[in-house]
Formats: structure tokens, sequence, C-alpha cells
């Protein structure tokens, strides 16, 4: 690899759609079910916990009820019915949620309070309500919370993948250089700077940047593609991206 180029794919991309880990959990019994669930639970807890604030629940509710969710779907199989050529893993996750407030949370709650199993550590919950007091101050919609969470949960992941190949390729150091280009800060440093310190000509640093973001988009719409019924639709996978844009 040439000097301070951006790192290619290798082995680095997930070999798993997420329909594929509902799959898995959905075969309840298999050893690999908790642990797809909890891979599931990992990514996309957030945007559920999210939609449960702004639907009225207190923090302590809300905790328990995604924690109860997610042993909902693996221990009671809730996954049973599952299809993935039904459409988008986002919307599949948000109904399923919904059902189970209507159908499931009152009976549970009631009868047996933190009796679920726990994917999710005490800290990791205090920050998504810190995340949540901050940032969703405005009047929307439940709904809209929940998608603009799935959003951002999309990008992380993005960049973090992003930040794992460029430290896989000894580049780190590059990486967090040019990381407030790639994505619009305007506190980063100039391009001349950034060259300098380098040991780069400003013209490779530019190019180099418009490869992380070619990079970036890539990666992206593989996370993308993981959330919908066909990993390989082309124009399925654009018409996602651009909606989700539409919800930042």
């Amino acid at each position: 690899m040439p000097p301070h180029s951006v790192p290619g794919p290798g082995n680095a991309g997930f070999a798993s759609t997420q329909w594929s880990l509902v799959l898995a959990a959905r075969d309840g019994g298999a050893p690999e079910a908790e642990a797809a669930m909890g891979a599931l639970c990992a990514t996309y807890w957030r945007p559920l916990y999210a939609y449960v604030r702004r639907s009225g629940r207190s923090v302590e509710d809300a905790q328990d009820l995604t924690q109860s969710f997610f042993s909902h779907l693996l221990e009671k199989d809730g996954l049973q019915h599952v299809e993935p050529a039904r459409g988008k893993f986002r919307a599949f996750l948000l109904a399923s949620l919904k059902n189970f407030i209507t159908n499931q949370w009152r009976h549970e709650h009631a009868a047996k309070r933190g009796g679920f199993a726990r994917f999710l550590s005490v800290a990791d919950l205090t920050r998504a309500e810190d995340h949540y007091a901050s940032e969703f101050t405005t009047p929307e919609s439940p709904e809209r919370v929940y998608e603009r969470n799935w959003a951002l949960t999309l990008l992380q992941r993005t960049m973090q993948r992003l930040t794992d190949e460029f430290a896989a390729a000894g580049k780190s150091h590059v990486f967090e250089l040019l990381r407030p280009q790639l994505t619009g800060d305007h506190d980063g440093a100039p391009y001349a700077e950034v060259a300098a310190a380098l040991g780069m000509s400003e013209v490779a640093v530019r190019v180099t940047v418009h490869r992380m973001r070619g990079r970036f988009r890539d990666l992206l719409q593989q996370e993308v593609a993981q959330t919908l019924a066909d990993p390989g639709d082309a124009r399925a996978i654009e018409e996602e991206m651009r909606y989700l844009l539409t919800v930042l």
C-alpha cells in the first residue's frame, strides 16, 4: 500500500446481515442465538430507547422496557414468525417494539419487574439517557426520534469501521488528522497545516480526503444494505440512504 493511502476493504466487512442475525436468534436453543441477539441489541438499542422515552415513559421504565423487549425477542419466541422479505430491519424492530408495548409490557412489567435477561449495562443506559436529554429537545414524534437515532447509529458504526481500517493499516495518526475534513468539522486544521504535519503535499492530502469520503460512503452503503430484505438491491440501498439523510 502506498504511503498514506486509504486502506481497502480487506476482511473487515461484516459477513452477516442484520436479518441473518435475527434468523440465528430465531432458532432458539442454538448456541449462537444469544450471541446473535446480543449483537443486535448492542447495535440498535439506542434508537429503541429514544423512541420509548419520547413516547412519554420515565427513565426507569424506558430502561426496563428496552431491556425486556430484547429479552422477549430471544426468550419468548418473539422471532418465530419473522420473515426478512417483509422489508426493512429498521421498520421491523420498531413495529415489534410497538407491538410489545401494546400487548406484553404491562403484564410482564407488573408480574416480573427486572426479571428479564440484561443485555445492557447501567453505564450504557445512563449514557443513552444523557444523550437523549441533550440532543432530542425539539418537539418531534417518537417515530422521528427513533429514525434519527437509527441514522446516527449507522453513521457511528460506519465511522468506527473506517477508524478500525486505518488502525489496522498503521495509519491512525493520518486518520485523526484528516477526520475533521471527512466530517466537515470547521474547527479542523487547514489542509496546508495537515500536509505539513504528515509530510505530504497539500494536493496529496486533498486526494486522500477524497478517497476517505469515498470509502466512508462504501462502508455506509454496506451498513444500510445489512438492514434491508435484499442486501444486493442497489436501488433500495440508495433510497434508504437518501431517506436517512432527511431525518438527521
